[in-house]
């Protein structure tokens, strides 16, 4: 009879470990979702971004001289954004950072087109853009924060560590965040 209630106790202590490892398991895949969802965003904003970058080279190559490289950079890393990984999304943003640098001081230099309405408008639009990131790059952010948890903490760090889950980059990018507007 104790045989029984042992073996008893032992198949619900397995029963319960499986059935918490699949919880544990379908935890980190969730999380790992979202992270890739929400990066995705990241990336759909950066093209974006990048897109408006290439109408503002247009709007103000014809005030500043803008190296045709630059527009070839563009393409070039609006090409590159869907297939980078963190890494490559903080580089293709500091590069960015820095293009959008050089447009303000040409807008700046030019008066006639700090009083362009479309230029105004494509300011604006990067600005709003640059938002977005940062509200996607928070949610990002705080979603590695919990997947990584969990692969620190125990027990979860012990299935992670069974099935391989590895921690998952933060994406941060420049702080400086270029301002965009300027008084007419």
């Amino acid at each position: 009879m104790s045989g029984i209630i042992i073996a008893g106790i032992i198949i619900v202590a397995i029963l319960i470990f499986f059935f918490y490892t699949i919880a544990i398991y379908n935890k980190f895949k969730r999380l790992k979702n979202a992270a890739d969802a929400t990066l995705s965003q990241i990336k759909v904003a950066l093209e974006k971004r990048l897109d408006m970058l290439s109408e503002l080279v247009d709007s103000v190559k014809s005030y500043a001289k803008f190296e045709k490289s630059t527009l070839e950079n563009i393409t070039k890393m609006r090409s590159q954004v869907m297939k980078s990984n963190v890494k490559g999304i903080r580089e293709i943003d500091a590069e960015v950072r820095r293009l959008l640098g050089e447009i303000k001081v040409a807008v700046e230099n030019y008066p006639e087109l700090k009083t362009s309405e479309t230029v105004n408008k494509l300011m604006d639009a990067v600005t709003g853009i640059e938002d977005e990131i940062a509200r996607h790059r928070y949610t990002y952010n705080n979603i590695v924060q919990e997947y990584n948890t969990m692969t620190d903490v125990v027990p979860s760090s012990m299935i992670a560590s069974m099935l391989g889950f590895k921690k998952l980059d933060y994406l941060q990018f420049e702080e400086e965040k270029p301002e965009l507007r300027w008084e007419v």
